[in-house]
C-alpha cells in the first residue's frame, strides 16, 4: 500500500502502463500466504479482497460478479448434481451451487490461510464456524486444500465426472508466465477440466476483461475454448467488468434459448441476471470476435 494525502490506497494494476487506486480505510487483515500477498479492508465498496493487489471482491459488487460466473453455468448444464469449483477462496460460488440444487460440491483451493481468513473477515461467502464441516466433508460442501490441477488428476484416476466445472482464478497474467495460477488457464488444464464433465455438462472459467484496452487474457481464453469445445458460451457482466466464458462438449444449436428456457426452473433465481441479461450479454465484443 501507499499513503497519499494521509490515506492508505492500494494500487491494483490494469497493465503494463496503467494503475487504479484503492482507498482503504481500515485494515481488517493483511500478510503474506504461502502463495499471495492479501489484504482485506473497508473500503468505498464496503469490505474488499485483495490478493496481489488485484481486487478480487467487494462486499458492494461481489453478488453481481458471482451470479455472472454461476448463473449461465447453471442453466446451460444437462443436470446439476456434482459441483467442482477451482479457486473462489471466499465461498460465495459453493453456497450458490447448493442452492442451485448441487448435493455434492468439491471446492479446491491451493491457498488454507487465504480461505481462513476470508472466512473470518468478509461478510460474504463462507463463515469461521462452518470452516470445520466443510473441511471434513460432512455436508454438501467438501473443501479440499491442495492444487487445481494436482485435484483433475485424482479425479481422472477415479473417473468420477462434474456436471459443472467453475475455475475461478486472479486473472492471467499476460505478461508473466511464471506466475503459479497461469498454467490453470492453458488449453491443456482446460482440456482436463473438460475430460471429468458427465455428459451435458458445462464448464466455467473467469475469461478477463472485455475492454479494447485490457481484453488480451480475454481472447486468449476465448481461442481455447472454441480449440476444444463445440459449444462456448459468452456472458460478458454489464455491471461489472469481467467476462465469463462456458463450454460444453456437445453442440448447442441455440444456448441462449436453452437459458432462457432453464430460468424460470431454476432452483436458483439470481437478482442480477434475467432474460434480457441473457439475451443481450451473450455476444462477445467486437474485437474479439473480430481478431486482428
Amino acid at each position: 500500500m501507499i499513503e497519499l494525502d494521509g490515506k492508505q490506497w492500494i494500487q491494483e494494476p490494469l497493465g503494463s502502463d496503467m494503475r487504479r487506486l484503492w482507498r482503504v480505510d481500515e485494515v481488517l487483515w493483511e500478510g503474506d500466504t504461502g502463495y499471495q500477498h492479501v489484504v482485506i479492508g473497508r473500503t468505498g465498496q464496503g469490505v474488499a479482497l485483495f490478493c496481489d493487489d488485484d481486487r478480487q471482491s467487494t462486499e458492494y459488487s461481489q453478488l453481481v460478479y458471482h451470479e455472472a460466473m454461476m448463473v449461465p453455468g447453471f442453466l446451460l448444464a444437462e443436470k446439476l448434481e456434482r459441483v467442482l469449483i477451482v479457486g473462489s477462496s471466499e465461498g460465495v460460488a459453493s453456497h450458490m451451487a447448493v442452492r442451485a440444487g448441487a448435493s455434492h460440491v468439491d471446492h479446491v483451493d491451493i491457498d488454507r490461510e487465504c480461505v481462513r481468513v476470508c472466512a473470518e473477515y468478509l461478510p460474504y461467502g463462507y463463515r469461521s464456524t462452518e470452516l470445520s464441516e466443510l473441511e471434513e466433508g460432512s455436508g454438501p460442501i467438501r473443501l479440499h486444500y491442495t492444487d487445481g490441477w494436482a485435484f483433475l488428476d485424482k479425479v481422472i484416476g477415479t473417473g468420477d465426472r462434474y456436471d459443472l466445472v467453475i475455475v475461478d482464478l486472479p486473472d492471467e497474467r499476460a505478461e508473466d508466465t511464471d506466475s503459479q495460477h497461469n498454467r490453470l488457464y492453458g488449453e491443456e488444464f482446460i482440456r482436463r477440466c473438460q475430460a471429468v464433465l458427465a455428459p451435458g455438462g458445462v464448464v466455467g472459467f473467469q475469461a478477463g476483461s472485455p475492454t479494447i484496452w485490457r481484453n488480451t487474457t480475454l481472447i486468449r481464453a476465448y481461442n481455447r475454448f472454441h480449440t476444444v469445445f463445440d459449444t462456448v458460451t459468452y456472458f460478458g457482466s454489464d455491471e461489472h467488468e469481467w467476462a465469463f466464458l462456458f463450454g460444453r462438449v456437445e453442440q448447442l444449436d441455440d444456448p441462449v434459448n436453452v437459458m432462457l428456457d432453464a430460468l424460470p426452473k431454476s432452483s436458483y433465481q439470481p437478482e442480477t441476471v434475467d432474460d434480457a441479461s441473457l439475451i443481450g450479454l451473450t455476444v462477445p465484443p467486437y474485437s474479439v470476435r473480430h481478431q486482428q
